[in-house]
Formats: structure tokens, sequence, C-alpha cells
């Protein structure tokens, strides 16, 4: 079986000729073997974030001076749009330029506007756009306020993430995680995008903001439940899905789920002993005794070992379930204790209890022991 291809192998010297020659093709003077020189050397020793931005830094030896210009020439650049939402990451080989536009294109704030509305057509222009949101608010803003009905989804999608106060692997937003005021505008107008790769957007975007203003993402939210469709209801479910998992009342509540009542549960995990590299079986019997049906969020919470004595509880989901008045439920799901490249595990006592809608009604432990040889 081939060996996976690491994220940041997609730049290598073969994107580098690549992106040499898309240059080359719209600007002949430009030098592509000298840019791909540039851009290869020492890779082996960077990770992904170095070599983007290496490569944005090998553009501008060959580029004309005016950074106006150079902007223009990208822009000529450029392959097609992409077709559709789907198949945004075909478009990874972009990623530099949008890195070029960020790295020296700030002083020309309406030119760098220009391409990125062309990037993002290609690629996303989310990480380039960053500097610009901080630096000049006001034009940017308005152009979001433009490009929230531009028929390109692609377009309209950069408007929420390239705002997100906390992107992953963009720099944060600063002045927006201290006043979010301006991003709920743009949000607004796209709730009921027919797109589902918009409507995501904006869901992670409020669910960034709650890390921060809580109360003013769940006003929002209980707001635009009311009277929702099915679309809509997906992306406030997707906005509140780390509140949800935490149990907050406030997330449960716009989302119709209330405290079990009368529920009693018993978890059982089998077997009590395992080693690292192995799995559990969860097995769990809810009692509904009142007459009433129950709507039931089930999550299930791992208490991992770590060092010094001290546990670690991480929340995994389970099911969403109906619970019928005077029933019983039966459920059943295996967990992986393989480690991870964010969770190193650690041999002792594992406990894990169960969560129904946020109320933790049932616990279990086993012990977990060194790999096996």
């Amino acid at each position: 079986m081939a060996e996976k291809q690491a994220f940041k192998d997609w730049f290598d010297k073969k994107a580098a000729l690549r992106l040499g020659e898309q240059i080359a093709f719209a600007y002949p003077s430009f030098d592509s073997a000298d840019f791909v020189a540039r851009a290869s050397r020492g890779l082996a020793k960077l990770e992904m974030m170095d070599r983007v931005k290496q490569f944005s830094q090998s553009f501008r030896a060959g580029l004309p001076d005016s950074i106006p210009e150079a902007l223009r020439v990208i822009e000529r650049s450029f392959p097609d749009p992409l077709p559709d939402c789907e198949s945004v990451t075909d478009g990874w080989l972009q990623w530099p330029v949008g890195q070029f536009i960020a790295d020296f294109a700030t002083e020309y704030p309406e030119a760098a506007l220009d391409a990125m509305h062309a990037l993002t057509q290609r690629f996303s222009a989310e990480f380039a756009i960053r500097p610009f949101v901080e630096m000049y608010p006001e034009l940017v803003f308005s152009r979001l306020g433009d490009w929230v009905l531009d028929p390109s989804p692609h377009v309209r999608r950069l408007c929420s993430e390239g705002i997100r106060t906390r992107l992953p692997w963009g720099a944060r937003l600063r002045s927006l995680v201290a006043d979010p005021t301006p991003i709920f505008p743009i949000l607004e107008a796209l709730k009921d995008d027919p797109e589902l790769y918009v409507r995501r957007s904006v869901a992670n975007n409020l669910n960034d903001i709650m890390k921060d203003h809580p109360d003013a993402v769940f006003e929002r939210c209980r707001r635009w439940w009311t009277g929702a469709d099915e679309r809509r209801q997906g992306l406030v479910r997707h906005a509140l899905r780390g509140a949800v998992k935490a149990g907050d009342p406030r997330a449960l509540e716009i989302l119709g789920f209330t405290p079990p009542r009368k529920v009693s549960a018993v978890l059982s995990v089998e077997p009590s002993q395992i080693a690292i590299g192995e799995s559990v079986s969860l097995a769990l019997q809810l009692d509904n005794a009142s007459a009433e049906d129950q709507p039931l969020i089930v999550d299930y919470a791992v208490h991992y070992v770590l060092d010094r004595g001290k546990t670690g509880r991480k929340v995994f989901k389970w099911t969403q379930k109906e619970l019928p008045a005077r029933g019983v439920l039966e459920l059943r799901k295996s967990h992986s204790m393989k480690p991870t490249t964010i969770r190193t595990l650690r041999p002792g006592h594992h406990r894990i209890d169960v969560q129904l809608n946020g109320q933790v009604v049932a616990e279990s432990s086993f012990e977990l022991s060194e790999r096996r040889k």
C-alpha cells in the first residue's frame, strides 16, 4: 500500500514547477527556474506553513516591482474558477499566492481585495484577507457587504470564513475577538445561503465567537431557530455543537432538549482491562419511568490519564434518540484506545461517564495497560 503523502509535501519541487509555469504563462519575463530554485531550497526541513511562506517570498524576486502590477499578473495567471463547492481543495496550489498578497500587498488594499476576489474562486483567500481586516476594517467590511450577494459561492463563503476570529492556522483577529459586532450583519446575510458550504462557514464563525461572547451567540441562535427551516436548523446545531457537548443548558434549550426526567441509566464497559491499542465496548440501558417520550442527545466522556496523576475529560458524540414513554432503550458503542497524533495514552484507571442532554447519568471504568508485545 502506498504511503499517504504528508500535508506539507503538497508544497514540493513539483508544486514550485507548476506555479512557476503558471506565472510565466501570464508574464513571460518571469524567471521560473530561479523561482523554483528559491522556492524549493531546504524544503525537507520546513513544515507546511513555512513552505507556503517560502514560496511567497520566492515570487517577489520575479514579479514586477510594482505590487499592483504584480497582482494583475497573478490574476491573469489563475486557472479557471473551481466548478463547484466540493472541489475547493483542488485549488491548493494557489495557497502561496494568497500568502504573497498578505505578505506584500497590505499597502494596496483595493488592488489586493480585487485579487482576493479572483483567488477565492480558485482557492480560499481566508488567510490572505486577515491582515486587511485588521488594517482596513471599514473598507473590508464594505466589500464584504457587497460580496455576500456575489453569484460565486466561493466569494460568499469568504465573507464569513475570512472574518472568523479564531480561524485554524490563521492569525487571530484581535479587534473582532474584543468586539464581534461588525461580523453579525455578514452572518445575517448568509444564514440562509443556498450552499451548505457557505452555511457551514457561518456556523463555524458563530462557534468561534462563542468562545469569547457566548451570550451574543445564544441570543442569535435562539432567534434564528424560531420558525427555521431544516437548513437553518442544521446551521444552528452545528454552531452550538461545542456548547451541546459541554452540556450547556442554554444551547440544549434552544434545540428543544431539556434535562431527562425519571430516566435511569446503567453503563457497562467490557472488558474491564485492555492494553493500549485495543478497544472497549460500551453498553448503555436507559429506562424511562415517565409517561412522556423524551428526545435525548446521548454523549459519553472518557477521563484520560495525564501525567502527574491528573486526568482530562474528552466528550464524544454517541447518538440522538427518542426514548419512548415508559420504554427501554439499549445502545452499544465501541471506543478505541489507540494513540493518535493529538493524544498520548498512559496506563492507568480510565473512567467513562454518559450524559443525556448534558446531564451525567451513569459511569463505569476500565484499566489501561501498556501495549502488548
